[in-house]
């Protein structure tokens, strides 16, 4: 079964900017939230109760029909426009819906909703069908979006037009050749050791993920380093949120107390998963190198520093051994020349 997704509260602010969806129960809002309808997928005969969200497998060319449910729990009537776009993935890894001033091509383009405005009374609830035509050249494979409602007259909050989105998630299915697949690349490695000489050092690896296949996919990432003769081994464990088809996310990860042992070899090996119902096909490990010197200098300056203070003491003493041969030399030759000195008559 698919992850649970929950309806979204998106909150664009000056002049109708877009922000990051935050996301809630179905149907319900913070206690200190001022929305006051919610939205959920409608009970269905041919899709089921109690879906967390819309999810389905479809042929190329084939149409899909549901509904929406929208609950007004305020006192008074609400009108909300209602339409679809895209899903798409962020740069912090969360699951993101197009503006709706942005122009949808995917998914969102093939959901055409009965209404695209609609008034609901106050305690009441109403129904909204939808329709979502599966282009025949459709590529097989995830596709992702959302259905979204959201004020037909944005209120306003210290002069600014604020407006409140709720919807929930659509994942389709199209029928055709699974293929998932994870890529790694850009992948580095830089070493910073310390001014102590016998002190450990800190490595970065920074690398991208990215979905190169045509289902949705999270894995579980190992991240490690390790010196020459593999000594001084360090790990991180980490998790690669859902990424849809073609989706990449950047990471950098920071492994402490690593030694300087001259040359650093990093390794980054995913474990995917397919997300979804009926995954497919699922794809092996997947892994990357890199290397990078970590040369320890302050030992080396030190070293250094050491080898010169010997050889410019041995080189004293040898001066020193050396004028005291001249010095032993002279006096004897100094004797030598006393005793062929002729006795006086």
């Amino acid at each position: 079964m698919s992850r649970t997704l929950r309806p979204l509260l998106v909150l664009v602010t000056a002049a109708f900017a877009w922000v990051s969806l935050l996301w809630a129960a179905p149907g319900a809002a913070l206690a200190q939230d001022p929305v006051t309808w919610g939205v959920r997928p409608a009970a269905s005969a041919d899709h089921g109760d109690n879906r967390p969200n819309y999810s389905y497998a479809a042929e190329p060319g084939s149409t899909v029909r549901d509904a929406l449910t929208i609950a007004n729990h305020g006192d008074r009537p609400i009108t909300l426009l209602v339409y679809a776009a895209d899903g798409f993935t962020t740069a912090g890894g969360q699951l993101d819906l197009r503006p709706r001033g942005e122009q949808s091509t995917g998914l969102g383009a093939w959901v055409s909703a009965a209404q695209s405005q609609v008034e609901v009374p106050a305690k009441s609830a109403v129904d909204v069908p939808f329709t979502i035509a599966v282009p025949a050249d459709a590529g097989p494979g995830d596709h992702s979006g959302g259905i979204v409602t959201s004020l037909a007259v944005p209120e306003q909050s210290g002069g600014v037009n604020v407006d409140r989105r709720l919807g929930t998630r659509i994942h389709l299915r199209v029928a055709g050749e699974a293929a998932p697949a994870l890529a790694i690349s850009d992948l580095a490695v830089d070493y910073r050791g310390t001014v102590n000489p016998l002190g450990l050092g800190s490595a970065t690896v920074g690398f991208r993920v990215t979905n190169t296949g045509n289902l949705r996919m999270s894995a579980e990432q190992a991240v490690s380093v390790e010196g020459l003769f593999g000594l001084g081994g360090q790990e991180r464990a980490l998790t690669v949120p859902e990424l849809l088809p073609g989706a990449h996310l950047d990471f950098t990860v920071e492994l402490a107390d690593v030694p300087p042992l001259v040359r650093l070899d990093a390794e980054v090996r995913l474990t995917p998963k397919v997300e979804g119902v009926d995954a497919g096909g699922q794809s092996g490990d997947v892994t990357a190198a890199a290397g990078a010197w970590a040369v320890p200098w302050s030992a080396l300056v030190l070293l250094v520093v050491v080898v010169g203070l010997v050889v410019l003491l041995r080189l004293r003493a040898r001066r020193r051994r050396v004028a005291t041969d001249r010095r032993i030399a002279e006096a004897v030759r100094e004797a030598l020349d006393n005793d062929r000195t002729p006795a006086d008559h």
